[in-house]
C-alpha cells in the first residue's frame, strides 16, 4: 500500500494533486478544515471539491483537521505512517491582505503548522517524502528592483538582463520587505529546508509564482485567473491595483505543478529549493490577461482602477525553471497560458 498524504487537499493545489496520485494508483489521505470559507467569505470555500473528490476517487480519505492542532496531526500521521510514502504539504493562508489583517493566525498556519507537519513526518515516516508548496513571496519585493522597461500593456526585462528568461533561485531573501505573509512562508520554507538538510530527510520546496487551474476556488484576495473569469461571466467588476494593471505574473497550471511533484517523488533530494512557474512559456500581465478573457468568453470585463498596489506586490514575476528541469528533464509543461485561461472558462461556463 503507497500513501500521498496532502494538505490542503481540497485547494487547487492540494486537489489536483489528489487526482494526480489517486490516478497513479496511491491511497490518498486528504487534511483539510475550509479554512479558506473563513479567510474568504462562500465565494473561497472548498466544500463542493471535498464532495469532488469523495465522489471520484473512492480510494481518497478525507479529514477536517487543523494541521495547527498537534494531537490531531499526529493521529493522522500514526495511523497510517507504515503505508506514507509522499506527504505534500499545500494547506495555507495564501493572502497578503488577509495575513496584515490577522498575523498571528497567518504564522499559525504557515509556520507553526508547517513544523507540527514536519515533526509528524520525521517521526512517524521519515524514509517519505515531503513537498512544500512554498512561494515566490519570500524574495519579498527584490524582484522590484530590477531594471523594467515599460510597454504598451506590461512590464518587461532587457533581453540581455541575467533574468530576463526569469528569476531564479540565486536572488537574495533578505533586505527587502516581505508583506507578513512572505515572511511566514519563508519561515516554512526554511524549516523544510532544514528538515532536509540538517536531519537528512527527502524535502523539496517549490517556491511558485500564480498557481491556476479550474479547480481554484478564486476570490479577489486570492487566485487572479480563476476570479477574473468568474468576473467575466457574472458581468461583476474587476479591480485592478496599482501598476498601471501592467504587472507581470507568470502561471502555471495546477496539473504541471503536480506532475513536477511527481518526477521529484521518483528521484528525490534533501532539501532542494526550486522556483516552479509559467516561465516564459505561460506568462501575462493583467492588462493581456483581461484583453485574453474577453477573447475567449466573447464578453467585456468591467474593470476599474485603483492607484495603489498592494503592499509587498511584485511588479514583475517570471520564473526560471532551469534549475528543476536540469534535474528532472523529462518534465515537460502541458498547459500554455492561453490553455489554462480556457480551461477555467470551460470549468465555470
Amino acid at each position: 500500500m503507497s500513501i500521498a498524504l496532502i494538505t490542503g487537499s481540497c485547494g487547487l493545489v492540494g486537489s489536483e494533486t489528489v487526482n494526480f496520485f489517486a490516478e497513479k494508483g496511491f491511497d490518498t489521505v486528504g487534511i483539510d478544515n475550509n479554512m479558506r470559507k473563513s479567510f474568504f467569505g462562500q465565494g473561497g470555500s472548498v466544500a463542493w471539491n471535498r464532495k469532488r473528490l469523495q465522489k471520484k476517487h473512492k480510494n481518497y480519505r478525507h479529514y477536517s483537521a487543523d494541521i495547527r492542532n498537534v494531537s490531531k496531526v499526529n493521529g493522522i500521521f500514526k495511523k497510517y505512517a507504515s503505508g506514507i510514502r509522499l506527504i505534500v504539504h499545500s494547506a495555507a493562508q495564501p493572502s497578503h491582505d488577509w495575513a496584515a489583517k490577522s498575523p498571528v493566525t497567518d504564522f499559525g498556519i504557515n509556520a507553526s503548522g508547517t513544523l507540527i507537519l514536519l515533526e509528524a513526518f520525521r517521526k512517524y515516516c521519515p524514509k517519505a517524502v515531503f513537498i512544500f508548496s512554498s512561494t515566490n513571496k519570500v524574495y519579498g519585493d527584490k524582484p522590484n528592483l530590477l531594471p523594467f522597461i515599460e510597454l504598451e500593456k506590461r512590464y518587461e526585462l532587457p533581453q540581455e538582463h541575467q533574468y530576463y528568461k526569469g528569476i531564479d533561485e540565486s536572488m537574495s531573501i533578505d533586505n527587502c520587505l516581505h508583506s507578513v505573509f512572505g515572511a511566514s512562508k519563508l519561515a516554512a520554507d526554511i524549516m523544510a529546508q532544514e528538515y532536509g538538510r540538517y536531519f537528512g530527510l527527502k524535502t523539496g520546496i517549490f517556491r511558485a509564482g500564480c498557481l491556476s487551474g479550474p479547480l481554484h476556488s478564486g476570490v479577489e484576495l486570492h487566485g487572479f485567473l480563476s476570479y477574473l473569469v468568474k468576473c467575466s461571466l457574472a458581468g461583476s467588476k474587476y479591480t485592478i491595483y496599482g501598476y498601471k494593471g501592467k504587472q507581470v505574473r507568470d502561471n502555471i497550471h495546477s496539473y504541471d505543478l503536480a506532475n513536477a511533484f511527481y518526477h521529484f517523488f521518483k528521484a528525490p533530494r534533501c532539501g532542494e529549493v526550486y522556483n516552479v512557474g509559467g516561465s516564459r512559456h505561460a506568462n501575462i500581465s493583467v492588462l493581456e490577461a483581461i484583453e485574453l478573457c474577453e477573447k475567449i468568453s466573447g464578453r467585456k470585463i468591467n474593470f476599474e482602477y485603483l492607484d495603489r498596489n498592494r503592499i509587498g506586490d511584485h511588479l514583475w514575476w517570471i520564473s526560471d525553471v532551469s534549475k528543476f528541469k536540469s534535474h528532472y528533464p523529462e518534465w515537460q509543461y502541458k498547459f500554455g497560458i492561453e490553455d489554462t485561461i480556457k480551461d477555467i472558462y470551460e470549468s465555470q461556463h
